[in-house]
């Protein structure tokens, strides 16, 4: 064997060449992490890991996007001049040695060594090979020292984001919220009966009498008891607000119009609607119909663009829980604001508008539409739909949430009635059980 094909079959280095990879076409092409980590169609580098170093990899992407910031002004301080404008892979493979040796316990020296070998077996990066050395060995030795200065002057977020965050929650609150977004988020899930024992059971702690949050996570989640017999799914608290919000569902009929990956369509069938749930994408009603079997629930579902639905056996209530920029979900998804930006938002916020239109036409005199998103953005949220309410007054009216229907966040009802929750929201008011979602909601009653 040569030296060459050694380098190819070293242990770990496949994993950090695929980190590599994805990160590139995260930070790059602006693709979605999801996407390129999807076990069915996600990326070939990745799906030819092994479990467990798709594992790896995953934790590589998900510390070097939280930290994103850190780590270049790091590099940037250790790098005596920039990088040629053409060494895009070279900083790629400096960003997830360095996430390794800053954030995850993997030894400095390993990091480093894995890190030497991806240049070396790169024709464009070869010669670069002894500056990455040098430049990972100083950042293990100085790590220390510089980590709590670069973090105490450092966004946590990409500038038009802090920015804008700043502007619709003040300086000082989207401070605190980007340094938590920076963490793991909370695992959370929604039972379908009798909370207190399964908190008990999975060693977890209520948080509403539908809601769970695992205090500690060892192996993978399918794992757990009540897993494979359906009594519980993975969902964030705040993201099961909306889906309560219509209040008693028995014997209704409900279009679910975004319903993948099925969580809120699994409450509302519990809740006891005849439940349609649409979804565009056929891979997405899969998941969404896997996720119900495995439930034991059953619900009339269609691949649709719900723009495009019609029916005239109109329903008693609909659930819109429309696409977004997703920036309620940094902590889970930190790969938002490196695949977005604020002309995205910009853009969303007419969709929105669009979809709620139709999703009027959809609903009974009467009838009921909960529109919801998992975004911060005022834009996406509270001053879309006001905005909507003024312009269709005469088809249209708001009607404000109801505090029973939201356990533990009743201090989430704004004063105009809407649901809006917030990274650094405390459920019950409890400091220790600080950390949700950003959603908002709202309720629309279709006038007779």
């Amino acid at each position: 064997m040569t030296d060459h094909q050694r380098r190819y079959d070293k242990p770990g280095l496949s994993s950090r060449q695929a980190a590599s990879k994805l990160l590139s076409a995260i930070i790059d092409k602006k693709t979605s992490m999801d996407g390129l980590l999807d076990l069915k169609g996600g990326n070939p580098a990745y799906l030819d890991l092994t479990d467990q170093d798709r594992l790896l990899v995953k934790a590589i992407l998900l510390s070097t996007l939280r930290n994103y910031q850190i780590i270049e002004k790091f590099l940037d301080h250790l790098l005596e001049k920039p990088l040629p404008s053409g060494a895009v892979s070279l900083r790629h493979i400096l960003r997830i040695g360095a996430a390794q040796i800053l954030y995850l316990d993997v030894p400095d020296h390993s990091a480093v060594d894995l890190a030497v070998e991806q240049a070396n077996i790169d024709p464009r990066n070869r010669r670069f090979a002894n500056l990455v050395n040098a430049i990972l060995r100083r950042m293990a030795r100085e790590k220390d020292k510089m980590l709590p200065k670069l973090g105490e002057k450092t966004a946590m977020l990409p500038d038009w984001y802090a920015k804008k965050l700043s502007k619709s929650y003040g300086f000082n609150r989207a401070r605190g919220m980007m340094a938590l977004m920076s963490k793991p988020a909370p695992i959370d899930i929604t039972v379908k009966s009798d909370a207190d024992a399964w908190a008990e059971k999975l060693g977890g702690t209520k948080l509403t009498d539908w809601s769970i949050r695992l205090d500690k996570l060892e192996g993978p989640l399918q794992s757990l008891q009540g897993f494979d017999d359906g009594d519980w799914w993975v969902q964030d608290v705040a993201a099961s607000l909306p889906a309560r919000l219509f209040g008693d569902l028995k014997g209704k009929r409900v279009i679910d119009l975004c319903a993948a990956p099925g969580g809120k369509t699994a409450q509302l069938i519990l809740a006891g609607a005849d439940v349609t749930a649409l979804d565009r994408s056929k891979s997405r009603l899969n998941r969404l119909n896997e996720n119900l079997e495995r439930l034991k629930l059953s619900a009339h579902t269609e691949i649709s663009r719900m723009e495009k639905y019609e029916t005239e056996d109109l329903f008693d209530m609909a659930l819109l829980d429309a696409p977004c920029s997703s920036t309620g979900t940094i902590r889970r998804h930190p790969d938002v604001v490196w695949t977005k930006d604020a002309d995205d938002i910009g853009y969303l916020s007419g969709v929105q508008k669009g979809l709620l239109e139709h999703a009027i036409t959809l609903v009974k005199p009467g009838g009921l539409i909960v529109f919801s998103n998992c975004s911060l953005e005022p834009d996406e949220g509270e001053e879309m739909v006001t905005q909507f309410v003024a312009d269709n007054s005469d088809e249209v009216e708001l009607l404000p949430v109801d505090p029973h229907l939201c356990q533990g966040f009743e201090t989430a009802i704004t004063d105009e009635g809407f649901v809006r929750t917030t990274p650094d929201f405390c459920i019950n008011e409890n400091e220790e059980l600080q950390g949700a979602d950003g959603f908002f909601a709202a309720i629309l009653l279709k006038k007779q």
